[in-house]
């Protein structure tokens, strides 16, 4: 079953459970209920909400992710199932013992697949495309030359204008592709959870204080959909971060998107890529299932 994305937003100022159902309030009056089990990710975006305990570990049971929201209206924190694959033990111990080599081998895969899925984002007499085409095949072990940081020297310019600087605290667009990319990192980290993975134990990704360097591993390839979206929404003249481009951005999860694999919603893609690195850390594969472009 494909699970939702639900957003709560300014009106509901209570979220409880009842009969396995998360139920959202406007004051008193009850405004709507979804089955928890019908739920992949929620978000809690409204600073005057009140949450019972109850209703998020119901989420959590049901194999949910809850993404909660600051003052900035962007992603402030996470929280994930710790139950949710049988086999967590065991690949826990194989994901420790992955040697340097295979995971500098995984890390050119997914590089790889993120400067294909670039490229094909620009125009096709776009030189900047043909160029970072060209680099794709040039990504050696691990990038050493980090020919990722050097596609994106003439990616963001090509795409947003001359004047674009990818920056977090930047101008617009950079809100829309922060609030895209948290949202596809809350689902990434799901899905490694799911998929019996530690998402603090990265393949190139290691900071200390960050508890979901292997999601933010995985989510490199997928980060061209949110640029792709946002392009669109640019285009359209759409800067502010309102509830129309929040959900533009928020159905991205349920679009279909092309594996190496086959075709399926993103969100279950990415299910299939975070197994699809379980089975090449046991040794039953060496071919992440990525985006393919």
């Amino acid at each position: 079953m494909i699970k939702r994305t639900v957003e709560a937003g300014w009106r509901c100022t209570h979220v409880k459970t009842r009969d396995k159902q998360i139920v959202f309030c406007a004051e008193a009056e009850e405004t709507g209920a979804v089955p928890s089990e019908d739920i992949g990710l929620l978000i809690l975006d409204s600073l005057r909400m009140t949450c019972t305990q109850r209703a998020l570990a119901q989420v959590l049971a049901d194999g949910g992710a809850v993404l909660v929201c600051g003052e900035d209206h962007l992603p402030a924190g996470l929280l994930l199932p710790l139950e949710g694959n049988e086999l967590l033990t065991e690949r826990l111990r194989t994901q420790i013992a992955a040697g340097k080599p295979q995971a500098k081998q995984l890390w050119r895969q997914i590089v790889q697949a993120k400067l294909r899925a670039q490229a094909g984002l620009l125009p096709w007499e776009s030189a900047a495309r043909l160029r970072l085409a060209r680099l794709s095949q040039t990504v050696k072990s691990g990038d050493e030359e980090n020919t990722e940081a050097q596609g994106a020297r003439f990616y963001w310019p090509e795409l947003f204008g001359a004047d674009f600087r990818r920056d977090r605290e930047g101008a617009p667009p950079n809100n829309l592709l922060n609030f895209g990319y948290m949202t596809l990192r809350a689902a990434m980290a799901r899905a490694v959870v799911g998929a019996g993975l530690h998402p603090a134990i990265g393949l190139h990704h290691r900071n200390r204080q960050n508890a979901f360097c292997l999601a933010d591993d995985l989510l490199e390839p997928y980060r061209p959909l949110v640029d792709a979206r946002v392009h669109q929404l640019w285009l359209q003249g759409v800067m502010e971060l309102d509830k129309e481009s929040k959900a533009s951005l928020l159905r991205i999860l349920g679009e279909p998107i092309r594996l190496e694999s086959g075709q399926g919603p993103v969100q279950v893609a990415m299910q299939k890529t975070a197994a699809s690195l379980a089975a090449c850390l046991a040794g039953e594969r060496r071919k992440l299932d990525l985006p393919a472009s």
